[in-house]
């Protein structure tokens, strides 16, 4: 069924209200995951809908929970989440870090007793549309093993990025979004082995272990197992890149490691308490605001003098406008689930 992008973010707030949810909670986390839906990201979106409701009767998120910073000093800050879901605390840290970028030009904003945070680049929209570069970071619960180990320690603990652009009503639309990068510290997404395991389709070789460290390509078995670390068939990178985001969102600001969480693939189990972290970078206090942008399009045109070249969540942003232009496509029962419910 065709839905509007209004009508899906309308639909998926009423099932995490009734879930417990309050509405502000319920609002903020359905825009995030119709925004993922729409980007052709199914497994950061509609998807997550009956993971997250379960959680919110289960316990496993308060459902009433706000999100408050916890702690300021100058340019750093700390947002507790309150183990509520997790969009709301971003929101609120991002929009904090933004204005506190206009004193100190740099600012640093962690995310405490936090859950799935979704499409990390996502949340540094607000920074982008600011005029401002932000940096995202996250953990989750363990699914990759350390380099040379067997069992689970780090999560896939994405990294992500927004670099806006010059603005130029004269030019094509979309010609001057943000550069948005935004990727799993895994080989892929965890959420890509629970979606093939929804349909019943194999994984390729060299995405996830199972439970006893050998590599499979039934993703049932590689959910119950770990994955593998980005690059890791030839090189101990992707692992040293996960644990230096495991130290930035939970020692340094005061989260979980992703090995003390409950999955977020089963329905019981622990309140997550896992971390994100996001810096707000001001180029006005640098090199200088037009400096800087000067700067990007310099490097742009050099990377799109190659046939073939497409710059970072350029897809992403052309499947957006169709979807907020043409609607999302949604399930049958999936709707009339929500709508009976």
């Amino acid at each position: 069924m065709k839905l509007s992008t209004t009508e899906a973010q309308a639909l998926v707030a009423a099932e995490l209200q009734r879930a417990g949810a309050h509405p502000a909670m319920a609002e903020s986390t359905a825009r995030a995951l119709v925004l993922a839906e729409s980007q052709g990201l199914g497994s950061h979106g509609l998807s997550r809908v009956p993971q997250y409701a379960t959680h919110l009767r289960n316990g496993r998120v308060d459902g009433a929970a706000v999100p408050v910073v916890r702690s300021r000093k100058g340019a750093a800050l700390v947002v507790d989440a309150q183990h509520g879901l997790a969009f709301p605390a971003c929101d609120l840290a991002v929009r904090e870090a933004v204005a506190a970028a206009r004193e100190h030009g740099v600012v640093f904003v962690g995310v405490v007793r936090s859950h799935h945070a979704g499409v990390i680049v996502d949340h540094l929209r607000a920074a982008a549309a600011a005029g401002m570069v932000g940096l995202g970071f996250a953990n989750s619960p363990s699914a990759m093993p350390a380099a040379g180990g067997r069992h689970a320690v780090f999560g896939t603990n994405p990294v992500a990025a927004a670099f806006p652009r010059r603005p130029d009503p004269n030019a094509p639309v979309g010609a001057r979004d943000p550069l948005m990068i935004d990727l799993s510290l895994s080989e892929v997404a965890r959420g890509k082995l629970m979606v093939a395991a929804k349909e019943g389709r194999s994984i390729p070789p060299g995405w996830a272990l199972d439970a006893e460290g050998q590599p499979t390509t039934d993703p049932k078995a590689g959910l119950a197992g770990s994955m593998l670390p980005l690059g890791a068939v030839s090189s101990p990178k992707g692992a040293m890149l996960a644990l230096m985001v495991e130290l930035l969102v939970t020692a340094l600001i005061g989260a979980q490691f992703g090995f003390e969480a409950s999955s977020f693939f089963v329905d019981e189990g622990n309140r997550p308490g896992i971390g994100q972290a996001f810096i707000v970078v001001d180029p006005g206090a640098l090199a200088g605001a037009d400096h800087y942008l000067d700067r990007i399009e310099v490097i742009v045109a050099e990377m799109l003098r190659d046939e073939g070249v497409r710059l970072p969540g350029a897809r992403r942003e052309a499947l957006r406008r169709q979807a907020e232009a043409m609607g999302l496509e949604v399930p049958d029962a999936l709707v009339a689930k929500w709508r009976g419910a």
